[in-house]
């Protein structure tokens, strides 16, 4: 019966959080919202009034549909409920329409669909394993763990201020991650295969399920040394694998092969021509090469090395442009973005298959190879550090090195996501929410491990103190300063760069401790 009133507290408990938050999201339905707000606005039209064959064909607006089929027919679904709010919103040729009923609309399908989120949290929640049992239900692995993913910030502004449908995305991801560490390896792989299909982003983290779908589920033994049997493979397995994957992508692009518009669903779903950056440059390793690049000119014109007639101007200005025009390192390619990506993704995915740490060394793979494509990816968003904060918010609650990790990567991480609100009124609600997210964040854990050394040594604590005097600068000091008219782009670029710093250390930490982790023997029973 005690065991009984602890998992009926625990519910409550988790309730309370999941209730709170989306009480929250609800206050933020008048908010700002950006350009994605009428993107999906456009899609919502499409879906509802076009046949299938123009889906991906429709160009009125020049938000066109680039997400994969199961995306389009979410939004043909959401259209279906969308004509009794307001069928005005479904009209194609209504560009940038945003009736209150519209906006009421599409800020409660976030909501709504956030559903899943809160019940892959709550499963995730389930497969975190507390080695204290701690009296006070506030510092148990399992409570902070659900606030740390429930009000994750970055989620909170991307989707409920900014306006996009991560969470029940992410949902999807978690619930595929919470399937695999229960050992339920189909239904994992299932979840993963249709999340794909919605979004093509995370196909950055497919080599982590596929490397562990091989080695836990297809190879059903390990040697006494870890190291796999060889002769254990269960073509079966296999079978079953593969018929997922093929079954869902069936489901998904099947009509459009029949139809023949693949090739246009490819060019729709991959655009390189795109710049290699952002409009808002992502804080990744690009963003320190450009830095270096525009350091190296400006040197370089000073000492008379260069010719000032043979630079691009709109390079030394502009900033943001998407055809970025390198002056002195070698302008960068797609391929050469795909072999850095691919190159740095290896050494973690040898790890899960030469070192198998079981979840944990899956989600670890996850992570890097989250972080791998954010660092050197082409035209990487800065949203999609999220891909790596979230998987890695269930290590950090489990081993301090992780913990210190995420510390990092997420106060860095979130902080980088400050320009996505760039007008006054959000101002206060972007540092108060971060604020308390990161006050509780760093507080939580460490409490969680205050019996080991501090989480952070003073070189990581003074970096992340100094992200105040720079937010203090490019919000308050610089728009007042005579530079904001000649270089307009120098706050972003100065929040660009420093996050890279720490979004680069991070990574490198977390590469150090996955290489160096020694396989301990009960991991090798395993």
């Amino acid at each position: 019966s005690a065991a009984r009133a602890m998992a009926a507290g625990g519910r409550s408990w988790f309730r309370a959080l999941a209730l709170g938050v989306s009480f929250l999201k609800c206050l933020l339905i008048p908010a700002y919202y950006s350009t994605d707000f009428e993107v999906h606005r456009n899609w919502l039209a499409i879906t509802h009034n076009l046949p299938l064959s123009q889906w991906y064909y429709e160009a009125t607006s020049e938000w066109t549909l680039d997400y994969p089929p199961f995306f389009a027919w979410f939004e043909y679904a959401l259209s279906h409920v969308a004509k009794y709010f307001d069928p005005k919103m479904l009209v194609i040729e209504n560009l940038n329409y945003t009736s209150r009923a519209t906006v009421f609309f599409q800020r409660f399908s976030v909501i709504f669909t956030d559903i899943l989120f809160i019940y892959a949290v709550r499963e995730c929640c389930r497969c975190v394993n507390g080695k204290r049992a701690a009296k006070d239900i506030l510092e148990k692995p399992t409570f902070i763990l659900a606030v740390l993913l429930l009000w994750n910030f970055g989620l909170l502004i991307v989707d409920h201020i900014h306006f996009q449908y991560n969470g029940f995305l992410f949902g999807l991801m978690l619930l595929s991650v919470a399937r695999l560490c229960q050992k339920r390896y189909l239904e994992g792989a299932f979840l993963f295969a249709i999340l794909l299909h919605f979004k093509h982003i995370y196909i950055y983290v497919a080599p982590a399920y596929g490397i562990y779908l091989l080695r836990s589920y297809c190879f059903t033994a390990n040697n006494a040394d870890g190291s796999v049997k060889w002769r254990s493979f269960s073509l079966l397995h296999v079978t079953l694998l593969g018929l997922i994957v093929c079954l869902v992508s069936a489901l998904s692009l099947g009509p459009f092969i029949v139809l023949g518009q693949l090739p246009q669903i490819i060019s729709r779903l991959f655009p390189f021509k795109r710049g290699l950056c952002h409009a808002y440059w992502a804080p990744n390793f690009w963003a320190l090469y450009n830095a270096m690049d525009k350091v190296l000119t400006i040197f370089g014109l000073k000492c008379n090395f260069l010719d000032p007639t043979k630079i691009p101007k709109a390079s030394m200005t502009g900033g943001l442009v998407q055809e970025f025009q390198h002056t002195v390192l070698p302008s960068v390619t797609p391929l050469a973005t795909l072999i850095c990506t691919f190159i740095s993704i290896l050494p973690s995915v040898f790890c899960l298959w030469f070192k198998p740490q079981g979840p944990r060394g899956f989600l670890q793979c996850l992570v890097l190879c989250a972080l791998s494509s954010f660092m050197f990816g082409w035209h990487v968003h800065e949203k999609a550090i999220l891909l790596a904060i979230l998987p890695l918010s269930l290590l950090s609650v489990q081993r301090a090195k992780d913990a210190s990790i995420y510390l990092i990567l997420t106060t860095t991480g979130h902080f980088s996501l400050f320009p996505l609100l760039f007008t006054p009124p959000e101002l206060p609600i972007k540092i108060l929410l971060m604020l308390l997210f990161t006050v509780y964040s760093f507080s939580s854990l460490k409490s969680l491990f205050r019996r080991e050394r501090p989480l952070l040594n003073w070189l990581e604590t003074i970096y992340l103190i100094q992200l105040a005097p720079l937010e203090i600068f490019c919000e308050l000091i610089f728009p007042l300063t005579p530079w904001k008219r000649h270089f307009p782009f120098v706050p972003l670029l100065l929040t660009s760069v420093y996050c890279a710093l720490g979004i680069a250390y991070a990574w490198l930490k977390l590469y150090v401790s996955v290489l160096t982790e020694r396989i301990s023997v009960r991991q090798k029973a395993e």
